[in-house]
C-alpha cells in the first residue's frame, strides 16, 4: 500500500514589523504551514523569484515600495493569492486593497485565529499540490520524507537535522530546480548558500554511489540544486 504525507502550503509574510513578521511565521508553522518572512517590498520581491508560495500575507503600509504598490505589480503577471494586512480600517482602502489584486482584506489588530480562517478559505478555492511521497527512492538508499528516515541497502543513515531539512525540501518537488539561496531560506540554513553546498556534499556522500559524478543530488550550474530519483 502506498502512503503520502500531506502538502504544507508556504506562506509568504511581508512586513515591515519585525515583531509582528516573528510571530506571525512562528503561528503559521504551529498550525501546519510552512512560512517565509520579508521585510519589504523588495525583500518580498527576491524570495519570489526563488521560491513558490501559496499565499501571501501583505501588509498594506510600509516604507518604501507599499503593499498596495506590490500587490499591484504582481497582479500583472504572477496569480498567488494575497490576504492584506492594515491598521487603515476605512471603507475606501478596504476598496483600493482589492481593487489592487487582494483576495481579502483583514484590519489590525486581529485575532490570529481569524487569520488562519481567512487563510485557510482563501486557499479552499485553489487546486490541492499533489502529496509528498511516503518513500524516495534513490538508487540503493530510500528516504522517507514524513519522518526524515535515510536507509541504504538495508541500514539507516545518520542525517543531522540540516541535512534532513536539505533533502525534504528538495524532495517536494522532484525535477524542480531550487537556487541555493531559496533552499536556505525554505530551511533556515544559517550560512547562506554556501552553506547549503557543504551540506549537499555532505549528503552525496551518504547517498551517490559516486559523489563527484551525482546521479540523484544534481547541480544545474548557474541556478542550484534538484532531486532526480528514481
Amino acid at each position: 500500500m502506498s502512503f503520502t504525507t500531506p502538502y504544507l502550503p508556504h506562506i509568504l509574510v511581508v512586513d515591515d514589523d519585525d515583531r509582528l513578521r516573528a510571530l506571525l511565521i512562528k503561528y503559521l508553522e504551529e498550525n501546519g504551514f510552512l512560512a517565509t518572512g520579508a521585510e519589504s517590498a523588495s525583500s518580498a520581491r527576491i524570495k519570489l523569484k526563488t521560491l513558490e508560495f501559496d499565499l501571501i500575507v501583505l501588509d498594506l503600509m510600509m516604507p518604501g515600495e507599499s503593499g498596495l504598490q506590490l500587490a499591484k505589480s504582481l497582479r500583472i503577471k504572477n496569480t498567488v493569492p494575497i490576504l492584506m494586512l492594515t491598521a487603515m480600517n476605512e471603507v475606501e482602502d478596504r476598496i483600493r486593497g482589492l481593487e489592487f489584486g487582494a483576495d481579502d482584506y483583514i484590519g489590525k489588530p486581529f485575532e490570529p485565529r481569524e487569520l488562519l480562517l481567512r487563510i485557510n478559505s482563501i486557499l479552499r478555492r485553489i487546486p490541492e499540490p499533489p502529496p509528498i511521497s511516503e518513500r524516495v527512492i534513490l538508487g540503493d538508499a530510500i528516504f522517507f520524507p514524513a519522518p526524515g528516515n535515510l536507509i541504504k541497502t538495508g541500514q539507516p543513515m545518520r542525517l543531522t537535522n540540516a541535512e534532513i531539512s536539505l533533502l525534504r525540501a528538495l524532495a517536494t518537488q522532484p525535477g524542480h530546480i531550487f537556487s541555493r539561496e531559496g533552499l536556505a531560506s525554505i530551511t533556515g540554513t544559517q550560512g547562506g548558500g554556501r552553506a547549503v553546498d557543504v551540506q549537499i556534499t555532505r549528503l552525496r556522500r551518504k547517498i551517490e554511489a559516486d559523489p563527484r559524478l551525482p546521479r540523484y543530488l544534481k547541480t544545474v550550474r548557474g541556478k542550484g540544486y534538484m532531486l532526480v530519483p528514481d
